[in-house]
């Protein structure tokens, strides 16, 4: 396995393998890498000739009082685990290397960078849209892998990537859960131990909103109503957002009618987490636990 910092070297090497016909899945991360980021190198790992991670906290991504400082970075502990799943790169640039002195261009994906996570972040989607363009040119992948996790993020590449013609399959994989159902996240360190726990309610309350549409609800203000009541009886838990909407467009949907995007995010003491599910109507009688 090797690290590569230099964006030059790196496409080399990519277009060397495109011209030897070998097939490169792609794995974007940020690095601190958990079982959810190595659950996507494996099935990169499986389906590809040739496995690329890229290790990169973005700073055009995170807003002026976001936690760019004190995001996880552990490359030491990241490289082990990669050359343990047997990835080929890590590609690892630094912030001079990707965004150089007089860099002015940005990639909006317009319509749905404005709404759920995006109205509380501004410019984070365009961040995301950015640096994953950059990387798809540098790395020219076949099939890139992103976690279910961070729905919308995989929502908005899809558009990227369908609107610019970009020559890259996207496969969503399913979030990796750990205890009490808490969604896996690099951010999940700065939680201690009773916040873990009242992290659970996340989910719980995703499995509530399934439950009552399958049971036959259909008002999304009554669902969403019912998750918030759910959410706040955890005292460290502060709602940013609860949602319920379609899922090309992100657009809110009052009645449901076909498989919807239930999304949330939820402040736990100082961390802030994310989570989702996709619920479909049309499935009934099967109540989660």
């Amino acid at each position: 396995m090797k690290i590569i910092r230099s964006i030059d070297q790196m496409s080399r090497l990519c277009r060397k393998n495109i011209l030897r016909r070998k097939s490169i899945g792609f794995v974007p991360t940020m690095g601190a890498l958990h079982v959810g980021h190595l659950s996507l190198i494996r099935c990169a790992r499986r389906e590809n000739d040739f496995v690329v991670v890229s290790i990169f906290v973005n700073p055009v991504q995170f807003g002026p009082r976001e936690d760019f400082k004190k995001y996880p970075r552990s490359l030491r502990q990241d490289a082990r685990l990669c050359r343990k799943e047997g990835v080929d790169i890590i590609f690892y640039p630094d912030a001079k290397e990707m965004y150089p002195a007089n860099f002015r261009t940005y990639v909006t994906v317009g319509g749905l960078s404005d709404v759920l996570c995006g109205r509380f972040r501004p410019g984070h989607f365009k961040g995301v849209a950015t640096v994953v363009t950059k990387l798809f040119n540098i790395v020219q992948p076949d099939v890139a892998y992103f976690g279910q996790k961070d729905a919308q993020q995989a929502i908005i590449i899809r558009r990227l990537v369908c609107d610019l013609n970009i020559p890259v399959k996207i496969k969503v994989m399913p979030t990796i859960r750990q205890k009490y159902g808490l969604a896996l996240s690099s951010r999940n360190v700065y939680l201690n131990q009773d916040e873990r726990k009242d992290a659970g309610v996340l989910y719980q309350a995703l499995n509530l909103a399934k439950n009552l549409v399958r049971q036959g609800l259909r008002g999304s203000s009554e669902i969403m109503q019912k998750m918030k009541q759910l959410i706040n009886k955890k005292k460290s838990t502060k709602i940013q957002y609860v949602s319920i909407v379609d899922l090309i467009d992100l657009k809110p949907i009052g009645n449901i009618k076909d498989k919807v995007l239930i999304a949330l995010a939820v402040w736990v003491g100082r961390t802030r987490l994310i989570d989702n599910m996709i619920v479909n109507p049309n499935i009934k009688n099967q109540i989660s636990k």
